[in-house]
């Protein structure tokens, strides 16, 4: 009897055990899967923080980007390309002392002269006209010392072009020809067929070109727009006041003439006298020859007459 107690208790001790053991195997199983899925959802909030850091991030970039594209839109709009030419038509004091000015002035600026010339009339007053060339950073600069240099300005006209679009277009199709140029010049590496060669060659030299001619009108806006030209037409303000001829008024001088020209006069007709004589001589003494036989014959006739008379009367 003692016996079956002590193996029953025995055996309810191992049941404890292993029941013991089972809640434990669980629980550490239970808990094995609860850290598991804290682990899942740690994980998992991680990917999802990372990826809404990479989402705020590339939002972040492109704001910038946007921001930097408003930024750059916004600098080419305030920075246009404007071709200025102005005409000024002024006048001077002094025709000479104002284009030294002038010349002067656009050394200054860094300008240069185009064309330059000058005309006289009245005798003493001069005009002109010059055109400049003049940066355009001092476009309106030159323009006021020209107008200060005036007594008065007879007419100023300034115009602007604008090429900022045409410059823009320009350059996106330089940017799209090189691109077709250096896809061209892969192919030439890689084409192998005479025929091919040939094709990409034809093409090749058309794309530059093209390239060259946009490339020279890109560079002539950029001069255009770089420097201004300005044309300016002077007019002198002087009263012209005839001077003192001194030999309309010199009287010795004009009596020497007058009477050498009479001299003159009187040697003309001499020796015309004489070649006339001299030249027409026989003709002359034949004339002088019929003449005096004409009055010898008529004196002789005429003398019994007169003897007659004579003898009547006495």
């Amino acid at each position: 009897m003692l016996k079956k107690n002590l193996l029953l208790f025995i055996s309810l001790i191992f049941l404890l055990a292993g029941c013991s053991g089972g809640t434990s195997s669980e629980k550490s199983e239970m808990d094995e899967s609860g850290n598991s899925a804290e682990l899942d959802n740690v994980s998992e909030d991680r990917v999802s923080f990372s990826e809404g850091k990479e989402q705020e991030q590339n939002t972040g970039e492109k704001s910038k980007s946007d921001t930097r594209a408003g930024v750059s839109e916004k600098e080419a709009v305030s920075q246009r390309m404007v071709i200025f030419n102005a005409e000024l038509d002024i006048t001077v004091k002094k025709f000479e002392n104002a284009r030294n000015a002038l010349e002067e002035k656009a050394g200054r600026y860094n300008g240069y002269i185009v064309q330059s010339d000058s005309n006289r009339y009245d005798d003493n007053q001069q005009s002109g006209t010059m055109t400049f060339r003049i940066p355009q950073e001092h476009f309106h600069a030159f323009l006021n010392d020209a107008e200060g240099l005036s007594v008065k300005v007879n007419n100023r006209r300034v115009s602007g072009q604008d090429v900022t679009e045409e410059y823009v277009d320009l350059e996106s199709r330089l940017k799209s020809k090189k691109a077709v140029e250096a896809r061209l010049l892969e192919f030439m590496k890689e084409a192998q067929k005479t025929d091919d060669l040939l094709k990409i060659s034809s093409d090749l030299a058309q794309v530059q070109e093209d390239i060259d001619q946009i490339a020279g009108r890109k560079k002539f806006l950029e001069n255009q727009t770089a420097y201004s030209t300005v044309t300016i037409i002077l007019q002198e303000n002087l009263v012209a006041v005839p001077k003192i001829d001194n030999e309309n008024l010199n009287t010795w001088q004009k009596i020497k003439k007058q009477f050498a020209d009479n001299i003159n006069i009187l040697l003309a007709a001499g020796s015309g006298i004489i070649v006339f004589f001299a030249g027409n001589l026989p003709i002359l003494l034949i004339v002088g020859i019929i003449v005096a036989g004409i009055i010898y014959f008529v004196r002789k006739k005429n003398k019994p007459r007169q003897q007659n008379n004579i003898d009547s009367n006495g």
